[in-house]
């Protein structure tokens, strides 16, 4: 069942989810050769917990750190260790979900590690493909439109692009759970027209997961990390998305 949130639950969810973007925010200002992914979950957890939240993920379905962080060819659900330690020249997807009276928030962005005025011109493509595929998705997100457009606009885009999208892991709702239906697909399935209409009051986590390769993913030995079936990069982006009347808020942007 699709969950209608009250004035009261959007401005908690408000909170939520800026305790998680700016748990992102600081993680990614992180990212340089030498440092570990362990420190990083640690400036994470710390980070929501000073802000009187919990991480979401710590435990969730046994995922053991607070945060996922994907290197390179890992798609999504990394598992932040002391031994990885980011080089120069990786990405690094970072996903951070926090906690905050009861609802939750959920974001993630795609960072390169080291100088980033010499990032080659294909992994910039890919990681600005990913944001931008998002952005375009947005003119459809509010009440009336279908979550088949938002899905057809971020697979048209990347497409396009000459990449492609994972199909195997979506977006999703948001509240007092973590994942909450409806599910949001970065691509159009074949067959199920364009989905239900969004409505007001409707909160959902957008995720473009966009592959340099083919869209295949595969479970790695960890049996929790997924990767890119052909080892090609996969970036990701994503934000905690208010649908109302008239257009969408991202209630995932750090409040001053």
């Amino acid at each position: 069942m699709v969950s209608i949130k009250s004035a009261r639950e959007i401005e908690i969810m408000r909170k939520a989810g800026s305790i998680a973007a700016g748990a992102l925010k600081t993680a990614g200002e992180m990212i340089v050769p030498g440092m570990t992914t362990k420190k990083i979950d640690t400036h994470i957890r710390r980070y929501i917990e000073s802000r009187g939240g919990t991480p979401s993920f710590f435990k969730y379905r046994g995922f053991p750190a607070n945060c996922c962080i994907s290197v390179n060819d890992e798609v999504i659900h990394g598992m932040p260790r002391e031994d990885k330690i980011l080089k120069d020249g990786d990405i690094v997807k970072i996903d951070v979900g926090a906690k905050f009276s009861g609802y939750h928030g959920d974001c993630a962005n795609t960072f390169y590690c080291g100088d980033e005025s010499r990032m080659p011109p294909e992994i910039k493509m890919l990681i600005d493909t990913t944001r931008e595929s998002f952005h375009a998705a947005m003119k459809f997100a509010k009440a009336g439109r279908r979550i088949g457009e938002i899905s057809g606009a971020v697979q048209d885009y990347v497409e396009r692009a000459g990449f492609s999208v994972v199909q195997e892991y979506v977006g999703h709702g948001i509240g007092k759970d973590l994942h909450e239906k409806p599910d949001i697909p970065n691509y159009v399935e074949p067959g199920k027209g364009k989905g239900m209409r969004m409505s007001e009051g409707m909160i959902l986590a957008i995720e473009p997961m966009v592959n340099a390769g083919t869209h295949e993913v595969v479970t790695a030995d960890d049996k929790i990390t997924i990767k890119t079936a052909d080892g090609k990069l996969s970036a990701h982006y994503e934000h905690t998305v208010l649908i109302l009347r008239d257009g969408y808020e991202l209630l995932t942007l750090v409040q001053i």
